[in-house]
């Protein structure tokens, strides 16, 4: 019984070094794998246009999970009518916010960090439901990726990023 405390503990206490670690260099995603914190430097001021990110094919964006560890993914942004959009397309039969750990996450708790360029903005996301705001948003969508081609039955879900 002794034994196994001194092994539970000695788990614990490397379990919150390594935690520290990733802490502090950050540990961001890389390619399809996601990541936890992101590091640069915060930007505290309100923006108003946001079309400098046509210039970044994509961002990081860290979330909050219920455990209490960040989860940081990349993807597409797009500005359009100078306001940030995030976008996450969706297999066929994969119902939102089932099947993204970053859209659950955001569909608990809107808070979210994204990460563009070296800049960090603390921000708060708002689920896209309007049609009209949507289909220009994929339209500016299609011209800043003209590479990428949308299926019509393709299912995106789209962000809208406050502040």
């Amino acid at each position: 019984m002794k034994a196994m405390r001194k092994t539970v503990g000695a788990l614990l206490v490397c379990l919150i070094l390594l935690l520290l670690v990733a802490r502090i260099i950050g540990f961001e995603p890389h390619g399809g794998t996601p990541g936890l914190w992101l590091k640069g430097d915060l930007v505290t001021a309100p923006v108003a246009d946001w079309s400098f990110t046509d210039k970044y094919p994509t961002v990081m964006i860290q979330t909050r999970t219920w455990y209490l560890l960040p989860h940081s993914v990349t993807t597409s942004c797009v500005a359009y009518n100078d306001q940030l959009y995030l976008t996450s397309f969706y297999p066929e039969g994969v119902e939102y916010p089932r099947g993204r750990s970053w859209n659950e996450n955001v569909a608990r708790d809107p808070h979210v960090r994204i990460k563009i360029g070296d800049q960090l903005y603390d921000r708060t996301l708002s689920y896209v439901g309007d049609p009209a705001e949507k289909a220009g948003m994929l339209q500016a969508f299609a011209k800043k990726y003209p590479q990428l081609k949308i299926p019509a039955d393709a299912r995106v879900h789209v962000f809208h990023v406050i502040g």
